[in-house]
Order: structure tokens, then sequence, then C-alpha cells
């Protein structure tokens, strides 16, 4: 048994649960939930009967139906005198479908490969013996891809060296590496709420105490919060999405981007910029300046070619001075060997390419998004529905807070979609769905069918007071 969740932090995790009846099924279904978006990990210990009924002032009975139904469906198993864990998902549920045709797959906000990709990964195999003739373990990163990342940092108005760059394998790599040498146990980390979960969870897993600053698709980043947060927690380092926000869409203006810099500069805080949708601009009305401070150890930047380019392709890198990137070199060997050699030749080939890559991206992104505004505004006219100016996806407000339940009817009918809790970081977002446009336009009307049907069998059968109650979060 690797971990244990106690009834509060659980009744916290599942938010407003109650959305349909009978009760311990709407339970049960929220607790599955947390198993598949992987809040919950396996082999984690469910709190005691008592203790859950108290934290949800509801019967000990419904409790204990809920728990039956969960064993009767594979998620937990219960021993006793030991309580009840939760058990690794099955295959189909690991690999974020159901067996069978006619499934979407709307979890993973990734656009296809980019098509001139497989004639490059053709072209660097025809000189493979250059490249098996190098060691192969290199912890910083080839020399000519880290000066093509630095070249195109400049272009940007943002002088960078090859010794400024470390390559990674990813993204996320990049963060969970940046959080293993800038954080110690207890220390405050800002964050956006709704964010990127897998950031939150790569900072929390190193010790970070997350301090949420919301941010929402019609205000933006909530700047007085931001303020507060800065002056009551002095948080050591905080993880922004300046560009195309993940889960929103929304970008920060110019007075959003000093506010963030003068709060980080005042305290000392290492600002972690994400942008991995930074290049997935559609139609944005005007180009606003990068995130930049003065002092060159305030802004790390995070960067990487999984959502341009292809999300197998696990090139990533993190832009910082030099004396963090020597730090951070140090630290990395301990976890890995470096990034694999084909990957970055193949990069190196790809980054003088990026605005051709751009554009095709505009294009079919451009698609995907008008097609799912359009179908949604027509099948589900309740919905607030955004129009953003890029990115990957929509962050759609429901007219009830209903969120996890219709994830959970939505995967019974072949959708697969992440609930809007899935990406707060302090509760809430129950009134929330992150809707993916990545996929092509016939799969999205596809799937807004889908949605329109799910919404019409759990709206009617939610309890009328939750359906009334508030979103807490916005």
């Amino acid at each position: 048994m690797d971990s244990r969740v106690s009834a509060r932090s659980l009744a916290s995790s599942l938010g407003g649960w109650r959305t349909r009846e009978p009760a311990y099924e709407a339970l049960a279904d929220g607790i599955r939930l947390l198993c598949l978006d992987n809040r919950l990990a396996p082999r984690t210990a469910l709190p005691a009967e008592r203790e859950l009924a108290s934290a949800l002032t509801i019967s000990r009975t419904t409790v204990a139906a809920a728990y039956r139904s969960l064993r009767d469906s594979a998620h937990i198993e219960s021993v006793r005198g030991s309580g009840s864990v939760t058990l690794p998902l099955r295959r189909e549920e690991l690999a974020g479908s159901a067996p069978g045709e006619g499934t979407i797959d709307l979890q993973q906000a990734s656009p296809p490969a980019w098509p001139g990709l497989a004639g490059v990964f053709a072209e660097i195999a025809g000189s493979a013996g250059a490249l098996v003739s190098r060691v192969g373990y290199d912890v910083i990163g080839r020399r000519d891809l880290r000066e093509a990342i630095a070249e195109g940092y400049t272009r940007r108005g943002i002088p960078t060296t090859g010794g400024e760059v470390l390559v990674t394998t990813g993204a996320q790599s990049a963060i969970h590496l940046l959080a293993v040498v800038l954080l110690g146990r207890g220390d405050r980390v800002l964050i956006e709420t709704p964010t990127y979960p897998h950031a939150a969870d790569a900072l929390r897993r190193e010790g970070g105490r997350l301090v949420g600053v919301p941010v929402s698709v019609d205000d933006g980043w909530d700047l007085d919060r931001a303020e507060q947060a800065f002056t009551r927690t002095l948080p050591v380092a905080a993880y922004l999405m300046p560009d195309f926000q993940n889960p929103t869409g929304r970008s920060m203006t110019s007075t959003e981007r000093l506010s963030f810099v003068a709060g980080a500069e005042r305290f000392g805080t290492v600002l972690i910029v994400d942008e991995t949708t930074a290049d997935l601009d559609i139609d944005r009305p005007d180009d606003p300046p990068a995130l930049v401070s003065a002092d060159p150890s305030i802004v790390v930047r995070v960067g990487s070619l999984g959502k341009t380019v292809w999300g197998g392709l696990r090139i990533g890198w993190i832009r910082s001075d030099a004396d963090l990137i020597r730090r951070l070199t140090a630290v990395r060997s301990a976890h890995e060997l470096g990034t694999p050699e084909f990957e970055q030749a193949v990069a190196t080939l790809l980054l003088p390419r990026m605005p051709e890559i751009a554009a095709q991206r505009s294009s079919i992104l451009r698609r995907g998004r008008d097609a799912l505004i359009t179908a949604l505004e027509e099948r589900i006219p309740e919905w607030h529905v955004p129009h953003p100016y890029g990115g990957v996806s929509l962050w759609v407000g429901l007219d009830a807070p209903l969120s996890s339940a219709l994830v959970m009817e939505c995967r019974s009918r072949g959708l697969f979609l992440s609930g809007g809790p899935r990406f707060s970081v302090d509760g809430g977002h129950d009134r929330r769905l992150r809707i993916p446009f990545t996929a092509s336009a016939e799969q999205l009307v596809r799937a807004t069918d889908i949605l329109a049907e799910s919404w019409a069998h759990v709206r009617s059968g939610a309890p009328a007071l939750r359906v009334e109650h508030t979103e807490s979060v916005v």
C-alpha cells in the first residue's frame, strides 16, 4: 500500500459528486473518475466508511453501497481488518479508450503529427551511421540543437546562447527537473487554477505546496489574488502558461505579464513559464510582448515540440541563465542520462521549418475550433462556449455543476473526456468541461452529438438542489 487519502481530502476531490440517484452510484462514479484521472493512484487506501460518511454528511449505508459497487467494477478491493484500497486500472482504461471501433478519445489535447514528419524521420535514418558513432549519453543536449533553440529565442527578442539551453525528453521532464532543483519540501508554489494537471502533479511530488491564482475565460488572471499570494506566501516558484493557457485558451495581456514579473522580482520568485502552446496561434489580433525580466534568474522558459509537431516526439527544453542550467545538468544524471540522439537530430532539422509547421497547425486547429463551436452552439445552446484565438481546447461553461457525471456518461457512450475538476488546484470547476478541438471536424461534430445526448440524460437525472447550486471556483 503506497498512500492513504483522508476523508476530508477525498470529499474535497469529489466536489459536487451527488449528480444522480441513487446516491451510492453517484458516489461510486465520482471515485471511479478520480481513479481514471489518476487523482487517486493505485494502491491508495480509502477512508473507512464511517469517516467518509461523516465528511460527506451522508449515511454509512450509502458509502458501504458505493464501495460495494466499486468492488464489483474492480476499482477497489476490500480486506477485512485492512480497509479498502484502489486497484490498478484495467488495460482498456489505461489505454484511454474502450475496446471496439467508433470511440472518440478527447482526453489528450494534441493535434495529429505534422504531415512532413515521416520524411524527416527517413532523412535522419539515412544518416544513422553518423548518429551511432556518437557516445549517446549527453545530459545537456546536442550543441547544434541547443544553438538552434537559442537562435529562436534571440529572434523573439530574448538574446540567448546555447549555454543557456538544456534539452530534455519533453516538457514534462523539464518541469519535473525544475521542481527537483528549485523546490524543497513545503515550499510554496504559485500556480494558475485551472491548470495543466501533470505540471501540478510534478510540483506536488517534489514537496511543493500549491497556491492557486484563478484564471478565467472571460476575465483572465486574477491579479488581486496573485498579489495577495505573492505577499502572503512568498512563493519560491510560480508556474504559468501565458499564451493559450491550458485549459482556458486565454492569453495574458501586457498588464498581466508585467504584474507577474513585478511580483516575482519583488519576492525573488522563479517564474516557470510554460510555452508549449505559445506557437498554436490561430487568429490572435495582436502579438503580446514576451514575459521577460531584467533579472536573468527570474524567468525560466519551458518549450517542446509535443504540441506543434507530434506528441510522440519527446523533445523539450529549458531556457534559463547559465548558472541554473549548470545546476540542472548536475542533478539530471540521477534521473536520466540524456535525450535520445535520433529525436535530437530530428528536432534539429525541424526547427528551421517552424514557420511552415506553425502555419499548417493553425489551419487544422482553425477547422477543428470552428466546427466544434458551431456544433456546440447548435446542439447545446445553454452552454457558454468561448472563442479562443489559439491553443488546443475550449473551456466550456455548463449550466449546472455536473462535469464529472457528464464525463462518466459520455464514457459509457464511447466518448472520452476530462472533467473540469481534473484541472483544479484547490477544488471546484464542476461547471466546466475541457473539449479539445485537435480531432477532425467530423469527429468533433459526432462528439457533440454524444455530448448533447449525454447532457440531456445527466441533466434530467440530477437532484434539483444540486443542479441549482452555484460553482464555488470560477
